[in-house]
């Protein structure tokens, strides 16, 4: 399987600045991200504007957010990560933004029904979005 670079992932977080090796994004992630590279994420990965704040608080809570100053915890920094994971390994595949976006939030057979959007919040289901797409990619049956 083809891994994405740091930089796709940090790029899509709008990091600043990018990391260059996974041990410099590790590192961020086990510190805490900024607030900003989850928004950024959130934005990135929603159809519409409203959509937004559902998608930010499926991450990290939202009285929790609002609490939040500048940085995430390490463990909010893991799911914001985990989901611009994601989208850029769809970004990747798919050639666009536009269809990473449209590819996340359609139903899936593959996921049950479920869109990858929906399925992708938690480790295991990030995964088999990531695996889905690496099929796609190569041509291969999921």
């Amino acid at each position: 399987m083809l891994a994405l670079r740091p930089e796709d992932i940090g790029a899509v977080m709008s990091l600043a600045p990018n990391p260059t090796t996974f041990a410099e994004l590790d590192r961020l992630i086990s510190k805490g991200v900024p607030k900003k590279a989850l928004r950024a994420i959130a934005v990135r990965v929603s159809l519409h504007g409203e959509q937004v704040n559902s998608i930010l608080y499926k991450v990290v809570p939202e009285g929790t957010f609002k609490r939040r100053r500048v940085y995430l915890s390490a463990e909010e920094s893991e799911r914001t990560e985990r989901l611009a994971r994601v989208y850029a390994t769809a970004m990747h595949v798919l050639e666009s933004e536009e269809d990473a976006r449209a590819f996340l939030h359609a139903k899936h057979p593959m996921l049950e029904g479920k869109s990858p959007l929906e399925v992708a919040f938690s480790e295991i289901g990030a995964q088999r979005v990531e695996r889905l797409l690496w099929s796609i990619f190569y041509g291969l049956p999921a």
